[in-house]
């Protein structure tokens, strides 16, 4: 298994990558995960706190699959009223948790989720050995 992350230059350079190209190994699809808890209630009163939520529930899901942040190819976030201070608030705890790993990403304002209380989704494309 191998991926390659590529930045070409003449591009945009920032907390992603511009393409991820995956040979051998396993795809595992995670879907779109929100600030919920195991009995569906909405966790979090806040855009940090409810980030923080969806990448907890990632964690679980990518614990269950034998994986880690660093197995994950591709991500795409769907924000809420998208501004810059959730874009900040969101790349801060992505690096946190993703450290210098950068899989290509997509992140797309929205004006609604399944729930009117979420303010994000992330789903994540995992490449495993």
């Amino acid at each position: 298994m191998s991926v390659e992350f590529i930045n070409p230059p003449g591009m945009p350079q920032g907390s992603y990558s511009h393409a991820a190209m995956v040979s051998g190994g396993r795809l595992v699809f995670l879907s779109g995960q929100v600030a919920q808890d195991a009995q569906g209630k909405v966790v979090g009163d806040t855009f940090a706190q409810q980030t923080e939520q969806v990448f907890a529930n990632l964690q679980r899901v990518l614990q269950a699959a034998g994986a880690d942040w660093s197995h994950i190819v591709k991500m795409n976030v769907y924000v809420c009223d998208l501004d810059a201070s959730r874009v900040q608030v969101f790349r801060e705890i992505r690096t946190r948790l993703f450290g210098t790993h950068k899989p290509a990403s997509t992140l797309v304002g929205t004006t609604a989720l399944v729930h009117p209380d979420l303010m994000l989704e992330v789903e994540a494309v995992v490449l495993l050995p």
